[in-house]
């Protein structure tokens, strides 16, 4: 399907997302609990990016802080959608903070094996990350690119969206998420050639 069925997926999504926000501002509570469930999945994605194996206790206090400042959010299912990565986002460098650690080389790497080998494309790049099985890369990536590629692919923000979050101008993220899409095929790529790389990782024998 591709980059391009991912984000007509989430555009879809956006209006239901939209209405269910607008019946929880009014009180609904089984409104807020469909918001949830459709924003949950890929800000769950994002913060395993950035925190790793903690993204579900980072997520939690996202909620807590959504649910709070719920009546103050203006906008449609799009918007909310980035909103809620914000919130995210503050949560998560707070909780780097607190470790005094680099969102990098998080415990996903040891779901490297897992990979698939023959990625070479951008295309297949972004196939393979819709499936999960490359946010392990994605966390060895310079931090602003894995951002950038987390909040596009797996969030589904647009170009503009994203730069709201990572409060940069749009050019600097399409750039960005073209250099570390670019990262990503190559490191796909890598994880194929498994046959003589053990010996090349400073193993003895």
């Amino acid at each position: 399907m591709g980059h391009g069925g991912e984000a007509r997926r989430v555009q879809a999504y956006d209006g239901e997302l939209g209405a269910a926000v607008a019946r929880a501002q009014a009180g609904d509570e089984a409104a807020f609990a469909v918001a949830y469930r459709l924003v949950q999945p890929g800000l769950l994605g994002y913060l395993r990016g950035i925190v790793g194996d903690d993204a579900e206790d980072v997520a939690s206090d996202a909620w807590l802080e959504i649910a709070r400042d719920l009546g103050r959010f203006k906008g449609d299912g799009a918007g909310f959608r980035g909103w809620t990565a914000t919130i995210a986002r503050h949560r998560a460098l707070d909780h780097l903070r607190r470790q005094k650690v680099r969102p990098r080389g998080t415990a996903l790497e040891t779901d490297l094996l897992e990979l698939p080998g023959t990625a070479s494309t951008h295309d297949q790049a972004l196939e393979s990350l819709s499936t999960g099985q490359a946010l392990a890369l994605v966390a060895r990536l310079p931090r602003e690119q894995a951002e950038a590629v987390l909040l596009r692919v797996v969030v589904g923000l647009d170009g503009p969206a994203a730069a709201r979050v990572l409060g940069k101008r749009p050019g600097a993220v399409r750039t960005s998420t073209h250099r570390g899409l670019k990262r990503l095929a190559q490191l796909l790529r890598a994880e194929g050639v498994t046959e003589d790389g053990p010996r090349t990782l400073g193993e003895s024998g």
